[in-house]
């Protein structure tokens, strides 16, 4: 297995390691003491699996104070898969990380609290499924809007097909900081 730092710390790129033959292919899309040992040390509870169309997108999505570490693979088709870092007094406050992943190439992403993600369908259809470190929570779900200027993401598509929810999100600027997370240096007094 092969592992990844992104240009965002502690935002991880995972390659698993494939057993192929002419039958098909193995793979371990989870190890608790193999990810542990990687330095990912989230104990995940929930697991989530979506199918979306070409030109979907979905985010940029976080949960605050119920904070959710995210580890993200495509089962079936290819996603641009985005992390934000939403983190308040975060070096890399406001700076995105943006990989392709596919049911070809089998990467995995992992993203650690305090991030926003989102991720459009390149393929004809994507199964995006992905590990969650804390329950879903609608009373902290939190939101940006996938074209905010300030972050500038480099979206493969221009014209996405988008929820209700996610086009009425705002801007980051727009969010309180209060309603943000905040950097575990960052010593604040709420």
């Amino acid at each position: 297995m092969k592992i990844s730092e992104t240009k965002l710390a502690g935002v991880k790129l995972i390659e698993p390691d494939i057993f192929g033959d002419e039958r098909g292919f193995f793979l371990e899309i989870w190890n608790k003491k193999r990810y542990e040992s990687l330095g990912i040390q989230e104990q995940f509870v929930q697991d989530n699996l979506s199918l979306s169309r070409q030109g979907v997108l979905r985010g940029l999505h976080f949960q605050y104070p119920c904070g959710q570490g995210k580890l993200v693979t495509v089962l079936w088709g290819e996603v641009f898969d985005v992390a934000v870092d939403i983190r308040v007094g975060s070096p890399s406050f406001c700076q995105w990380v943006g990989v392709k992943l596919s049911a070809k190439n089998k990467a995995q992403l992992f993203i650690p609290e305090g991030f926003a993600h989102g991720f459009c369908v390149l393929s004809e259809y994507a199964l995006f499924a992905y590990k969650c470190s804390e329950f879903y929570n609608p009373t902290t779900e939190g939101g940006i809007c996938w074209n905010d200027p300030q972050i500038a993401i480099a979206w493969p598509i221009k014209e996405p097909l988008l929820s209700e929810k996610d086009k009425k999100y705002p801007k980051l600027s727009q969010i309180p900081l209060q309603d943000l997370p905040f950097f575990e240096d960052v010593k604040v007094t709420r």
